[in-house]
């Protein structure tokens, strides 16, 4: 057997490896934030389930085509060293990647077991933080960018709440005199406002990926630069669009929204991807959709009355949330330790 072989076996192992679980995030974090896009479009009856799903799905699909991968060109500069991932060291590097991703699937997979919508996003943050801390240290993260998004975890669903709130106020005040015509405006401004959260959840989120399996076709010398190529961008965007079509029920029950065109509209007011996204304005903050959709229900359902929230729900929620990156970093982190103890060359 030649060594050219001995060499190519263990490389497409790991290719396929990595993509294989690339694509399980993208596709788990699409019927996990799936609830993000439709609950309220199906709780108020401006498309059926099934019309609110198809629509979410293609919307996520065609969304990194629009709008680039600007994301995924930056995937880890602001948490993690990117020198950590060095391709002298490609066993160790790509053993990184897999942790990351099994801590982050993981988590995702626990959450939406029980029904608690957390992000995606921060839970492959904690990973890749997870991995990181037990492979090389404290020293390889960057503690400045980790800080950041722990301050933003905190500041978003505050904003959230107060944003949804003074929606759904000025939108009953701006509509006190309204026919009851004005629903069919209310449902069609909804259903606006949910194709461009799924166009920016789907460029957002599916480029995350792209970013982990570009990265480790370069650690393994199939690619010279940092290029995407489009069977990556095809694949990752098909996994998330799947994910959203196959609904994320449990989620969806949880939300229980009874909100209109207010929540939506409050994400996209200040939602913004990772840090180093061209379009997350001057402040850059890793504010995630599952965060801010969630808090701007409450923020709704409260401007009705107090009682109209769940609260013993929203506590859940909550606590999903400021446990999501050190939980899958722990996860990620096991991962690692049982990767190396299988294979000690890692």
């Amino acid at each position: 057997m030649s060594r050219r072989f001995l060499i190519e076996i263990p490389i497409l192992f790991y290719i396929v490896v990595v993509v294989a679980l690339a694509l399980l995030f993208d596709y788990s974090n699409g019927f996990h934030d799936a609830a993000n896009v439709v609950a309220t479009i199906i709780a108020t009856g401006a498309l059926s389930p099934r019309k609110a799903l198809i629509m979410a799905a293609v919307c996520e699909f065609i969304g990194p085509f629009i709008f680039g991968t600007a994301v995924a060109q930056t995937i880890g500069k602001s948490i993690v060293d990117i020198s950590t991932f060095d391709a002298a060291l490609a066993d160790l590097s790509i053993a990184l990647l897999i942790a990351a991703l099994v801590g982050a699937i993981a988590w995702n997979l626990i959450t939406w077991f029980w029904g608690l919508p957390s992000s995606s996003s921060h839970a492959l943050v904690g990973g890749m933080v997870g991995a990181v801390l037990v492979a090389y240290g404290p020293e390889k993260i960057l503690w400045k960018g980790l800080f950041y998004v722990v301050f933003v975890l905190f500041v978003s669903p505050v904003l959230g709440l107060i944003f949804g709130n003074l929606f759904f106020r000025l939108t009953v005040y701006l509509s006190r005199n309204a026919t009851p015509n004005a629903k069919f405006f209310f449902n069609r401004m909804q259903i606006l406002s949910s194709i461009a959260l799924a166009l920016s959840h789907g460029a957002n989120d599916a480029q995350k990926s792209m970013g982990l399996i570009t990265l480790s076709l370069v650690i393994l010398g199939i690619s010279e630069t940092f290029h995407i190529p489009f069977w990556v961008i095809f694949a990752c965007a098909s996994a998330i669009a799947l994910g959203t079509a196959s609904g994320g029920w449990r989620i969806i029950k949880t939300l229980d929204p009874r909100s209109t065109v207010c929540a939506p509209s409050t994400l996209s007011v200040h939602r913004r991807p990772l840090p180093g996204d061209p379009g997350s304005g001057p402040a850059g903050g890793p504010v995630s959709t599952t965060h801010v959709v969630s808090s701007s229900i409450m923020g709704v359902g409260a401007g009705q009355r107090i009682s109209a929230v769940r609260w013993g729900i929203a506590k859940s929620i909550v606590l999903a949330w400021f446990i999501t990156i050190p939980a899958s970093a722990v996860m990620a982190g096991l991962s690692f330790f049982l990767i190396h103890l299988v294979h000690p060359k890692f």
